[in-house]
This record gives C-alpha cells, sequence and structure tokens, in this order.
C-alpha cells in the first residue's frame, strides 16, 4: 500500500477538500441523520454508527455546533427523509475498477445519477460483486507527521496492540489499517493519543491498484470530481493508483 505518488498527492487531496467544505458538511449531516434513525438513538455512547460518523466528521473539521444540530434534527424531525444505504459498482475511465456508495430518499434517481456519470465518463456500471471481489472492508487512519515529533516505533507498537494489522510511516504521513472489528477499539485509543487525524472510516481498499498515465489520470479524476459533486454520492473507493 506504499508509493510515492499517493504519498505526495494526499496534501493535494486535502487542500482540494477544503475548498468544498460546504459539499463535505452536507453529506455529513445526512450520514449523522442515517446514523441517528437507524441506531435509534442521538446518543454515540450507545449508538455506535453515530459514534464512528461523529468521528469521520470531526476528522474533517466538521464544527461540534453543526455536528449537534444535525444530531439534534434527526433526533427530533420524525417526517424527516427516510433515506436508504446504497452500493454500486462498475468500470470507470480506463478500466478502473469503482465502487461508490450513495445515502438517498430516492433511489431511482441516484441509480440514474450514478449510471449516467459512468457513462458519460467512458465506464460503466456492473451487477453486484462485479468488481467488490478485489477490495476488502477495512478500518483506516491516516495521521499527519510533519512534524516528525511521534515516537513511530511506539505508536506502531501500540496500534498493533490496540487491533491494528497494518502500519505505514511515509512522506510526513501514517497510514494505520485494521479489520472493520476492531476498527472503534483503535480509533478510539489513537483518538486518546491527541494526534492530526486526516481521514478515519471503514473503508473498501484494494490490493491489486491500476496505473495511470497523466493524460490517463487527468480523464479519471474528472470522473471522480463528477461524483463529488453528486449530493447523494457518500464515498468513492478504486484501484487507480494515483
Amino acid at each position: 500500500m506504499s508509493g510515492h505518488s499517493k504519498w505526495a498527492n494526499i496534501k493535494r487531496k486535502k487542500e482540494a477538500t477544503d475548498s468544498k467544505k460546504a459539499n463535505i458538511f452536507s453529506k455529513l449531516g445526512k450520514e449523522i441523520t442515517v446514523a441517528v434513525k437507524m441506531g435509534g438513538s442521538g446518543d454515540p455512547n450507545i449508538n455506535s454508527k453515530l459514534k464512528d460518523v461523529i468521528s469521520k466528521a470531526k476528522a474533517q473539521n466538521m464544527p461540534n455546533d453543526n455536528i449537534n444540530r444535525c444530531i439534534q434534527k434527526a433526533v427530533g424531525d420524525n417526517n424527516s427523509a427516510n433515506y436508504e444505504e446504497l452500493t454500486y459498482e462498475g468500470f470507470g475511465p480506463c478500466g478502473i475498477s469503482v465502487i461508490v456508495t450513495a445515502t438517498t430518499d430516492n433511489k431511482n434517481r441516484t441509480a440514474a445519477d450514478v449510471r449516467s456519470i459512468f457513462n458519460k465518463s467512458g465506464g460503466n456500471l456492473g451487477q453486484t460483486g462485479s468488481v467488490s471481489y478485489m477490495f476488502e472492508k477495512k478500518g483506516y487512519i491516516l495521521i499527519e507527521n510533519d512534524d516528525k515529533v511521534i515516537d513511530e516505533d511506539e505508536l506502531m507498537m501500540e496500534t498493533l496492540e490496540n487491533g491494528a494489522e497494518d502500519f505505514i510511516s511515509e512522506g510526513g504521513y501514517i497510514e494505520i489499517t485494521s479489520t472493520p472489528e476492531d476498527f472503534s477499539k483503535l480509533r478510539d485509543y489513537v483518538e486518546s493519543k491527541d494526534l492530526t487525524i486526516l481521514e478515519n472510516d471503514v473503508r473498501m481498499i484494494s490490493n491489486v491498484k491500476k496505473d495511470l498515465t497523466s493524460e490517463e489520470e487527468e480523464k479519471f479524476q474528472r470522473f471522480l470530481d463528477k461524483l463529488d459533486e453528486n449530493d447523494d454520492v457518500q464515498d468513492v473507493w478504486h484501484n487507480a493508483n494515483i
């Protein structure tokens, strides 16, 4: 899971994300609503799904006031939209394997929108299982270590004791993965260390990466941007090595 291109692009990705905070907060708000509804509670101490989303939102610098407003709105609004969580699989431009997760109150609209983005980008949606066999569901934590003050050997040993499967340090960043079952324990430990966490979630990770030329990478990035602009799309996982 290493590669200089990947690590060099993390900061660029973060900078691009910072310019789209409104869109990100809107999607996180939807995730919070779904977590409250599915978990039956606005208390993260008894609603583990909500706890995971709150942690993810904080890693994206979503203000606590925004988070609390979303929770209270979801708890108090019995007439709010009934969202469904959906997953789509297929091939994006350049034959890249792609998994899209969406949260929607109209699955027909979302399916049509996602299919259109794939088709117009030179890809196509596939059947369930068409690409997911190439991915593994993993807990994922990304830590910034630009100032190199973290004792990496100590952190590696302690994270392994708290459920980590893999620990990679490169280019001023530390990447830690775990099984989905151990993710909450691992995340709670890392959060207790007061580190700069850039990303933390359970995601689909492919161990079979596909390299792209510069031209192909630009084309694929435009495809990702189109998916990101769709309000219903929550996450996009792929096996492009960019």
